[in-house]
């Protein structure tokens, strides 16, 4: 270094530190050589405190306020001293200011899905991720164990450290709290808290405290998240025969709108009506139907008739049965008691008719083989 910067740096008799970024942890303050003059001026401003190395160690900490320099601790009358040796004092010096703000919006997030054992859905595997907040709590410590002889101590050199205690920590603590998946988004706080002293003394071993941990999220896989999503379905459905009463009258409207005309709107309705009775069936479980009296079968919730619905007699063992709806019909059909040969019978007919043959009723037996022919 040129003689005129020595001698400026033997002018300086303010030590301080003006902090204009936003991630630095530590700044080792610079003096030619590191020499310290006698009666100097510390300047400590609040949110930091100055960590004093003596000949390569810790001497003192200082807090928020203005010091003079003149315990035994510091190099005295270094500049007078050092004319001896050509400027070359042996006495030195190093200043560290550490800033003990708090430095918050700090991301963690779970390196892998942690698995966990849940009483409704098994074993299950759940990441989360949010944020946390740090600060320097025991300066000494951090100086010693991180800084080092570092000039400049950033939030970037220690965080991903400092992220992955956190998601590895998350791990252990999220099957311990014994909560159950589908509940675990509305513990995020209580979460966070067991994190946040579970990490407190790992944290304080490097000279940090951990002021805050946040939980924002939690993964779950896909198929628990969809069962999840089925079951408010069926809760908001509720009633399940209001609900198969809908989808039907929703068929019903769309046969009605088909450009097939009279026809097509029968062979809807017909539809329609069948895929409304095997509705309730599979979502009930019941194996019930409706006999050719017209009385449902034990067991059966069936919906009223629909008004101004079709109507048909059945000619049975030589008998009139009748009349039966759409829906009853479709119910024969499937229990093989209505066939295509079945001969049928509807106000406006000149006489009985195949039931294969009327068009209003040709969409029950679609899914249905034709009669084996006899024998040739």
């Amino acid at each position: 270094m040129a003689l005129w910067d020595k001698l400026m740096g033997e002018l300086v008799d303010i030590v301080e530190w003006l902090d204009d970024t936003n991630d630095t942890l530590a700044y080792r303050f610079e003096r030619y050589q590191n020499e310290i003059k006698y009666g100097a001026k510390l300047v400590v401003r609040e949110g930091q405190v100055a960590v004093f190395i003596n000949e390569g160690k810790l001497a003192d900490v200082f807090q928020p306020g203005t010091h003079e320099l003149t315990t035994q601790n510091m190099p005295i009358l270094a500049t007078l001293r050092g004319w001896k040796f050509g400027f070359n004092s042996p006495f030195k010096a190093e200043v560290y200011f550490c800033s003990t703000r708090k430095f918050t919006d700090l991301k963690w997030g779970t390196p892998g899905p942690a698995t966990m054992r849940d009483p409704e859905f098994g074993v299950v595997r759940v990441t989360s991720f949010g944020l946390y907040a740090i600060r320097v709590k025991d300066a000494g410590t951090f100086v010693k164990d991180l800084v080092g002889t570092d000039n400049r101590f950033t939030l970037a050199e220690v965080q991903e450290n400092l992220r992955g205690k956190i998601g590895l920590r998350i791990k252990e603590v999220m099957p311990e709290i014994g909560i159950p998946v589908i509940d675990l988004e509305a513990k995020v706080t209580e979460l966070g808290n067991r994190l946040k002293d579970r990490l407190a003394g790992d944290f304080l071993a490097m000279g940090l405290e951990l002021v805050e941990v946040q939980v924002q999220d939690i993964g779950l896989p896909e198929e628990v998240e969809k069962a999840i999503d089925k079951r408010g379905a069926m809760a908001a459905i509720g009633n399940l025969q209001a609900y198969t009463q809908y989808e039907t009258a929703s068929a019903i409207r769309d046969a009605a709108n088909n450009p097939g005309g009279a026809a097509g709107a029968g062979v809807g309705l017909g539809a329609g009506l069948a895929m409304g009775a095997q509705m309730v069936n599979a979502m009930t479980g019941g194996t019930g139907g409706i006999g050719l009296g017209g009385a449902p079968a034990a067991g059966a919730a069936m919906p009223p008739p629909i008004p101004g619905s079709v109507s048909f007699h059945v000619a049975v063992n030589g008998q009139q049965a009748g009349p039966f709806d759409a829906n009853a019909l479709a119910q024969q059909a499937a229990s093989g008691q209505l066939t295509r040969a079945s001969l049928v019978w509807k106000a406006g007919m000149a006489q009985w008719s195949k039931a294969g043959d009327v068009p209003e009723l040709a969409m029950l037996f679609a899914n249905m083989p034709p009669p084996v022919p006899p024998a040739g």
